[in-house]
């Protein structure tokens, strides 16, 4: 890698045009993604990577006066001290307001390696030109907000919201609560079953995370396997497998830690206040995102979870 100070005022105004041209793919990318689902955002970075555009073509007319028509390929990982940047905006399920909070500090990025390489020019037309641009990266930022304000109004910044809070609850709550119902409950009558019949602490807590570990893994391969989003709008299949999963795993894990209290009526009490305030949270997720109401949530629920902690105790004790 080059430092940057090495580079000389041809390589820098090349650097300078390959990250304009990055810049205006990453804005593309964004509007492609969000093209579908949030079309006001889309075109928004619409008129941003118009914006990069401009630039670019700015600094080629610039540097073709000057140098000529090669231009070296010199890409940001080749200069020492340039941000790397992740790439979300290659992220299948990118969040909009993710996209411009990252759009914000693209911005502050470019106009900082303007004013640095407009300190290090010698002629008097480059150090204008990159001058001028870290000026406008500077007011870009300021644009950003009054695209966001032309295309954005309040009422379609409520429709993405909108939009943006039915896909999480697609791709993430879903799977996540059918996780979290199932290793809760389901892994009640195993647990309770196994501690009444040994009343050994341990040896229900070896049979509770043997069926977390187990549910989890079956739950996590059946929701990654049972569609792969690209009809449905459930996002990545691998994505909502892992959540299902971990989150089955949790809810049965949740009740069987207890058990690894020495002394089992402690541990008994302390599994049951568990298992309560893991069905009140499933009930809450339900109210908060399912949108049903607070007694129906609770009592299906909480008949559910006392049937099988039920069927439990009483096979254990049979």
């Amino acid at each position: 890698m080059r430092s940057f100070e090495s580079l000389n005022e041809q390589e820098i105004l090349a650097l300078a045009i390959a990250l304009e041209e990055e810049d205006e793919r990453v804005y593309s990318d964004f509007a492609e993604n969000f093209r579908k689902d949030f079309p006001a955002t889309a075109s928004m970075f619409e008129g941003m990577r118009d914006e990069e555009s401009t630039h670019r073509r700015r600094l080629i007319d610039l540097y073709r006066s000057k140098f000529g028509e090669h231009i070296p390929l010199i890409r940001r990982g080749d200069v020492k001290g340039l941000v790397t940047r992740h790439a979300i905006w290659l992220t299948q399920q990118l969040r909009p307001e993710l996209a411009r909070r990252q759009a914000s500090t693209l911005e502050v990025e470019t106009r900082l390696f303007y004013e640095k390489a407009a300190s290090r020019t010698q002629d008097a037309s480059i150090r204008q030109l990159l001058n001028d641009l870290a000026q406008e990266e500077r007011e870009h930022e300021h644009r950003a907000a009054e695209l966001g304000r032309e295309k954005l109004d309040a009422g379609t910044r409520h429709e993405e919201d909108e939009a943006s809070r039915r896909l999480f609850v697609l791709q993430i709550v879903q799977p996540g609560l059918a996780g979290l119902m199932d290793g809760s409950v389901s892994t009640l009558a195993p647990v309770f079953a196994a501690a009444f019949a040994r009343h050994e602490s341990h040896f229900a807590f070896l049979v509770g995370l043997a069926a977390s570990l187990g549910a989890g893994i079956s739950m996590g391969f059946a929701e990654a396997l049972s569609d792969d989003g690209s009809l449905t709008g459930r996002g990545h299949p691998w994505v909502r497998g892992l959540v299902c999963g971990l989150m089955t795993a949790l809810g049965g894990i949740g009740h069987t830690l207890p058990f690894l209290i020495p002394s089992f009526h402690i541990a008994t009490v302390v599994a049951v206040a568990v298992v309560i305030a893991e069905l009140g949270a499933i009930a809450w997720v339900r109210h908060r995102y399912m949108e049903t109401p607070w007694v129906s949530a609770t009592l299906q629920v909480v008949l559910g979870g006392t049937l099988v902690f039920v069927a439990g105790v009483l096979i254990g004790s049979s």
